[in-house]
């Protein structure tokens, strides 16, 4: 029983991550249409940085904040090539997401490396949960990804800025027509996305050692979550993100841990081909 506690736990601080991964997804393809595959790099790249910043003796805490900040800088670049302030077309854009990602990989391995980094996360002893024990780092995880996608929500529905947003994402053509500029909101939903990457990879680099080509796998966890919600809804992000840790620690932990990959892939394509059977059933 207490192995089963644990995959779950574990699961659901592995969910975590690929939920604001997801939502990164979410915020850019909501505003944009664009679907980013560059949000995985966003995450390698938050690893990276923060790694960077402890190793020049700045504190826990400070590093992580900055290195997310980094990545949200990133992200706001990769909206200013990829949107081309609003004169590159959607298929070209998406086009372009996949391009930055394979640069972003090539110049960590350039400034990097290729030994996969990590550092000290929360210290502590571990928590004891039903018999089950856990790393506080991942309860770290689990604690900041609820807070950061509750402030998301409240941010969204009681500020100017994310009403502005989700006018954006709900109507592009009446929000233009009260003014909202939806390239600066394009370039906005940009940098959140990197923040939101740049967040899980702070948080996931203790845990899991961080590779230089690792954006392809978080971009895929990323993409089934936010898959669930329709790319549209961050609640079903959280929701896909979830499910999919959960049964990759079950598959990992009762099975095999290669296999856990292709959980991911199996989920992705089962999504993919639900919404082209509803999207057809709706047509006819």
């Amino acid at each position: 029983m207490s192995a089963f506690i644990d995959y779950l736990l574990v699961g659901i601080a592995t969910g975590c991550t690929f939920a604001l991964l997801g939502t990164g997804f979410v915020a850019i393809h909501r505003v944009t249409r664009v679907v980013n595959f560059a949000q995985g790099a966003f995450a390698v790249l938050g690893g990276f940085f923060a790694e960077t910043l402890l190793s020049h003796g700045l504190p826990h805490g400070l590093a992580e904040v900055l290195a997310v900040v980094a990545a949200g800088g990133v992200g706001l670049l990769c909206g200013l090539v990829a949107l081309g302030w609003g004169r590159v077309p959607v298929m070209a854009s998406l086009v372009i997401t996949l391009g930055l990602s394979i640069i972003a990989e090539a110049v960590t391995l350039l400034i990097w490396g290729g030994t996969p980094i990590s550092y000290p996360g929360l210290g502590g002893r571990d928590l004891v949960i039903l018999g089950a024990q856990l790393q506080p780092q991942y309860l770290l995880l689990i604690v900041v990804t609820v807070v950061v996608l509750a402030g998301l929500a409240a941010w969204f529905r009681w500020t100017n800025l994310g009403r502005a947003l989700t006018a954006c994402a709900s109507n592009p053509y009446a929000a233009r027509l009260v003014g909202i500029d939806l390239n600066r909101m394009g370039l906005l939903a940009f940098a959140l996305g990197g923040m939101l990457g740049g967040l899980a990879g702070v948080l996931m680099t203790p845990l899991i050692p961080m590779t230089y080509d690792g954006d392809v796998q978080l971009a895929i966890n990323g993409f089934a979550a936010a898959i669930c919600g329709g790319l549209v809804n961050p609640v079903g992000a959280l929701v896909g993100g979830l499910v999919l840790g959960i049964g990759e620690q079950m598959v990992a932990g009762y099975w095999q841990a290669s296999a856990e990959t292709g959980v991911a892939l199996v989920v992705l394509l089962g999504l993919l081909l639900w919404q082209a059977l509803r999207e057809r059933e709706t047509m006819s």
